[in-house]
């Protein structure tokens, strides 16, 4: 099967498909934000980023632990957003199709949580000041609980694919690292935070509902 043939199977499954509601909420919180962002200054602006809730070692070390959370949904400028957003569309319809309304913001959040504590407990023992913000690493969690359910479905579950899920998270992860001003351990730490979500998920035989 060629590729143009597979992409046209996926969208033609997610219009038949049922609404992913939650994942379709966390996009438009996610532009809604970037939208107030820019109407008050400029995403590219550092202070003013951080003024937004962009994670910042300094502050975090004070208290100002929200921001591990609040990072999850600033962006520095369209690109970045659109990225993320574009990802997350299709990726984040399968998931909450496959888990669930509440599963789907557990893994999502939970996963982008982990990520963001892993990449500011780095810099901490690494004695960086880096601001950092998006999406990316509660998508990663989404991508990393994803591949644990596919392999739970012995490698195929509807148009995802086992082998073409790794693909997508290796070539991710290869732009990321040899890409600069990419937070790669957030990356890292949304995966392995959304893969054993998933894992929990399994183990607690909530995935009997599936279709």
């Amino acid at each position: 099967m060629g590729t143009g043939n597979y992409n046209e199977d996926i969208i033609d499954e997610m219009r038949k498909g049922p609404v992913s509601v939650v994942n379709l909420i966390i996009i438009g919180a996610n532009i809604l934000v970037f939208i107030l962002v820019e109407a008050t200054g400029s995403s590219s602006d550092a202070a003013h980023m951080i003024e937004w809730g962009a994670a910042y070692t300094p502050f975090i070390k004070q208290g100002e632990y929200y921001r591990l959370f609040t990072c999850m949904f600033l962006h520095f400028g369209t690109g970045h957003l659109f990225n993320n957003m574009f990802l997350l569309f299709f990726m984040g319809y399968y998931l909450e199709r496959y888990v669930g309304k509440i599963w789907y913001l557990i893994i999502y959040l939970g996963g982008g949580l982990m990520g963001s504590v892993l990449s500011w407990i780095s810099e901490v023992i690494r004695g960086e000041n880096v601001i950092s913000a998006g999406a990316s690493g509660a998508i990663f969690s989404v991508l990393g609980a994803l591949v644990i359910i596919v392999w739970h479905y012995r490698g195929q579950k509807g148009n995802l694919s086992f082998g073409r899920l790794l693909a997508m998270i290796a070539f991710s992860v290869y732009v990321g690292f040899s890409s600069s001003g990419v937070d790669n351990l957030a990356h890292v730490g949304g995966l392995f935070g959304g893969a054993l979500l998933s894992v929990l998920l399994i183990h607690f035989k909530r995935l009997e509902t599936l279709k």
